[in-house]
């Protein structure tokens, strides 16, 4: 797609009212491409609008919605999903799953020339630790959660189709509007503080949003990237409780860590978890088996293959990207 001109293509972006999707359009439309930002928040939609943006309301799951989106773009950026360590399996499913195969279709019909597909490292959790995870490590079924289920069942149908699509794993995303991972520990820090197990010594990689939105942008242009899957991080694995201190030494707060022993949370969450599942309580366990993973095991990424075929490197290092981060919140 590199030998046409940014400013000639059309590109429409799924997700594009979440986290994620305005980083994207904020990297796309810097290079000059015209963007179709397809999701259901008509507010932060319209907010979003500009010569270069134009704001399509729609939801995944109605494949008439997708096909309206689709019209007359060249390439397709399918970010939107539903992500969350709990919840019901029918929502992970028509959200995920049929969101996806509806895009798939999509892109089938109206001979979309290319598709970058964003999926999750998630799928290689496991309790173990792992070090350097390749892309060719990812396994045939994890059950860890029902989100993790359904990245997995979307990817395989991404494999099994015909359409030119390049598949991202991105880690641990964060920076300014992130809903999920700092805000969560701040409320975890002013509350009942933070799990530390094994001392914070796992290691873990995170992914400035900036780099992710970067990285996709590569995927859509590099002649080399269809049928391919890249995982995506930092590249910059460090101690969690490392990590942890970065932040709040930047932003002037103070840790508040509980040290706990690995083993027997492990059992209590299995247990407390496999309580919420039997009685199909919608309310999040105050511990998941997936968190628990991330809170006691390594899990780190071999980028080797983006930056080798795609050049990728980080714009923005993880002391920068807290930087920004905490600079804005004292602003704000």
């Amino acid at each position: 797609m590199k030998n046409r001109r940014a400013n000639k293509l059309r590109v429409l972006i799924t997700g594009a009212t979440g986290f994620l999707g305005k980083y994207i359009i904020e990297e796309l439309v810097s290079s000059g491409y015209q963007i179709v930002a397809f999701g259901r928040n008509e507010i932060v939609g319209h907010s979003l609008e500009s010569s270069q943006v134009t704001f399509v309301k729609g939801d995944l799951t109605n494949i008439e919605d997708v096909r309206k989106a689709a019209l007359g773009v060249d390439a397709i950026i399918h970010a939107g999903a539903l992500s969350d360590v709990w919840g019901l399996w029918q929502d992970f499913y028509h959200s995920n799953v049929i969101g996806t195969q509806n895009v798939l279709t999509v892109c089938e019909e109206l001979n979309i020339k290319r598709l970058v597909h964003i999926s999750s490292p998630s799928i290689y959790a496991k309790a173990d630790h792992q070090f350097n995870i390749s892309e060719e490590e990812a396994p045939l079924e994890n059950n860890l959660n029902y989100y993790i289920k359904s990245k997995l069942m979307a990817e395989q149908l991404v494999a099994q189709s015909a359409v030119p699509t390049v598949v991202l794993r991105p880690r641990g995303l964060f920076g300014i509007g992130d809903v999920s991972i700092v805000p969560r520990l701040l409320r975890t820090n002013n509350t009942i503080g933070i799990p530390l197990l094994n001392k914070g010594k796992q290691f873990v990689d995170m992914t400035c949003v900036e780099n992710v939105a970067y990285a996709i942008r590569l995927c859509l242009e590099h002649e080399k990237a269809p049928g391919q899957i890249y995982n995506l991080t930092n590249d910059e694995p460090m101690p969690f409780k490392d990590l942890l201190d970065l932040f709040f030494k930047a932003s002037g707060n103070s840790p508040h860590y509980r040290k706990l022993p690995a083993k027997p949370l492990e059992v209590i969450v299995t247990l407390i978890e496999g309580i919420f599942l039997k009685c199909r309580l919608k309310k999040e366990p105050p511990l998941t088996r997936y968190t628990f993973y991330l809170l006691a095991y390594s899990q780190t990424l071999s980028i080797d293959k983006i930056k080798r075929e795609l050049g990728y490197r980080p714009k923005l290092s993880i002391v920068e990207g807290v930087q920004k981060y905490v600079d804005y919140h004292r602003k704000h």
